[in-house]
């Protein structure tokens, strides 16, 4: 059997960690569409009959009922495709979610908040959704598998071998156990980098599209074509853009203009969008809000200040005859009674610094 697996595309995420531009939102949705527009081309073009969905597949707290008719038109264009949907703890099946009350095509099942067994002819489906925000125990650990001549698939949202708090309250599995239970393929969703380096058949396939510069490379979803005596996996990116990190050294920089001039030498790819992240010593002060805007390049789409202060200031606090001298002293004085305004201390001490110099 041949199949596609995606989880996490988060549907109408308002990307606000992303960056401060106030277009870009409106970008990253329009590329959400044209990444699931690509997958459901794929499974037309490939007859795939079967489609996992393992969770996050829309934000409940943004979602828009449009958005949602514009997935069901196409989930209508692909009516000989199975589509399963797991929820997920960013869009739960909850009563008034819209895997509740919208009328979704007949070739779509949504997983509820008990273990369902689906049977088809040539594939036992398991699957669970997320009822609540938060899954302590899903009993899936308890699946027995029943027909083991047949290929048998788990489809969830979970976090996988969790060890703290936090890990635990998301459906969390032992691969050890789901093992032992015997599934020919675990399809899961939650974690946004993709594991296919793993020699597993518990795979997260990655969110879709990239939601942050903590989710570098490439983005798409997984084709696989199982039998019971073997699992070929493949990878096809759907995002088109790809975030990158870059670094400017700022040590030898003296000047906003010179780091400017640094920003618009780079060499940037298209259909990327960059983090430009700063880092040594700075000389002058970065108000990294106001360098962004002033940046030429639309592909710099965040700008992070990593750099250090540059001057020696416990060396500049022993001048006792100038006013730096004085002025810094206060200030470290000040830092150590109030280590809590550390931060907006050390910035008017570099603002300080700048002008006295």
């Amino acid at each position: 059997m041949k199949f596609v697996h995606i989880a996490d595309m988060h549907f109408d995420m308002p990307f606000r960690l992303l960056s401060d531009r106030a277009d870009l939102g409106e970008i990253r949705r329009l590329d959400q569409r044209k990444a699931f527009k690509k997958m459901i081309e794929y499974i037309k073009q490939n007859e795939i009959p079967y489609l996992f969905i393992a969770g996050d597949f829309y934000d409940a707290e943004y979602i828009r009922e449009s958005t949602i008719e514009y997935i069901n038109q196409l989930f209508c264009e692909i009516p000989n495709t199975k589509i399963y949907i797991t929820p997920g703890n960013h869009d739960p099946y909850v009563k008034n979610s819209y895997y509740a009350t919208f009328p979704w095509n007949s070739n779509v099942t949504i997983f509820k908040g008990e273990v369902q067994k689906i049977e088809n002819e040539d594939a036992i489906i398991y699957g669970y959704g997320f009822e609540e925000f938060y899954v302590k125990n899903s009993k899936i650990e308890e699946i027995q598998i029943e027909n083991k001549e047949k290929i048998n698939i788990l489809l969830t949202h979970a976090n996988l071998d969790g060890s703290d708090k936090t890990e635990r309250e998301y459906n969390n599995l032992s691969s050890k156990k789901l093992k032992e239970i015997g599934f020919d393929y675990i399809a899961l969703g939650h974690i946004h980098k993709n594991n296919l380096q793993e020699q597993t058949n518990i795979i997260y396939p990655g969110s879709t599209i990239s939601q942050g510069f903590d989710e570098l490379g490439k983005h798409g979803m997984v084709v696989g074509e199982l039998t019971k005596e073997f699992l070929k996996l493949d990878f096809i990116p759907l995002d088109e853009k790809e975030l990158k990190e870059v670094e400017i050294d700022v040590t030898e920089i003296k000047s906003i203009e010179e780091l400017l001039e640094k920003a618009e030498e780079l060499e940037l790819s298209e259909n990327v969008l960059y983090k430009i992240t700063l880092v040594g010593n700075r000389n002058f002060e970065i108000n990294v809000y106001k360098l962004q805007k002033q940046m030429n390049k639309k592909e710099i789409i965040k700008v992070k200040d990593k750099t250090k202060l540059g001057y020696e200031v416990e060396k500049v606090a022993q001048e006792v005859t100038t006013l730096r001298g004085i002025y810094v002293k206060e200030i470290l004085e000040k830092i150590k009674q109030e280590p809590e305004n550390k931060e907006m201390l050390e910035k008017a001490l570099e603002i300080g610094l700048e002008v006295l110099s």
